[in-house]
């Protein structure tokens, strides 16, 4: 009789025995999620824009609801492309509230078209989102040296993240609340939340090793 393998705290194995972050494991939208998004550092500006206008968007839903709609919110917002959006008005703002297939949260609609405006200013000041938000990343010796399930749960904010909401916020911008900027960081890969076990998560820390920082000469 084979003696079961013991999985570190938080990691599933999934039918295709691939070891994974719990909530990562099912349904197939959110495996492929796991695995090929979350985590992968980003630098383009569109879809830096979109995740943290998205994560606005799930403040009191799921993920998952946001990750499901999240092609239907790339038609109704031109891509998130931030000039765009940037020239939305009235018009739009009543077309978005018609849209069955986004949140329709007024709030939240109008704090997007807001949110573009700023990020063009922002864009401006830095040349490109990414260098702005890439200032962001914390340094190693921030990041514990164990992730396991119950290390994870109680980052739901970070002092960086804090800081980067404060900044955002004075900046004019709305919905960037510290726990909405870490779940943006944790998905952007300014830092690599996989867990300890997880089989994604060198393939991330390698992602990140080979990544060249905006903003800053290579590594």
């Amino acid at each position: 009789m084979s003696t079961p393998t013991h999985l570190p705290d938080g990691i599933v194995t999934s039918p295709d025995r691939v070891r994974r972050c719990w909530w990562g494991a099912a349904p197939p939208v959110y495996q492929a999620y796991h695995d090929d998004e979350w985590g992968r550092p980003v630098a383009d500006d569109c879809r830096l824009f979109e995740k943290l206008c998205l994560e606005g968007f799930q403040s009191g839903l799921s993920w998952l609801t946001i990750l499901r709609k999240r092609d239907n919110f790339r038609r109704a917002f031109a891509g998130f492309d931030c000039h765009r959006v940037a020239g939305f008005g009235d018009a739009e703002v009543a077309r978005l509230l018609g849209e069955a297939g986004i949140i329709r949260h007024r709030g939240k609609i109008e704090a997007t078209i807001r949110n573009a405006r700023r990020a063009l200013e922002m864009v401006a000041e830095f040349g490109s989102l990414a260098a702005y938000f890439w200032r962001w990343e914390p340094a190693a010796a921030a990041r514990p040296r164990q992730l396991d399930k119950a290390a994870l749960a109680a980052m739901a904010h970070t002092p960086a993240s804090t800081a980067m909401s404060k900044d955002l916020r004075q900046r004019g911008w709305s919905y960037v609340g510290p726990t909405t900027c870490y779940a943006f960081m944790q998905a952007m890969g300014l830092v690599n939340d996989h867990l300890d076990g997880c089989g994604t998560r060198p393939k991330v820390e390698q992602a990140r090793r080979q990544f060249v920082r905006p903003g800053r000469p290579p590594r």
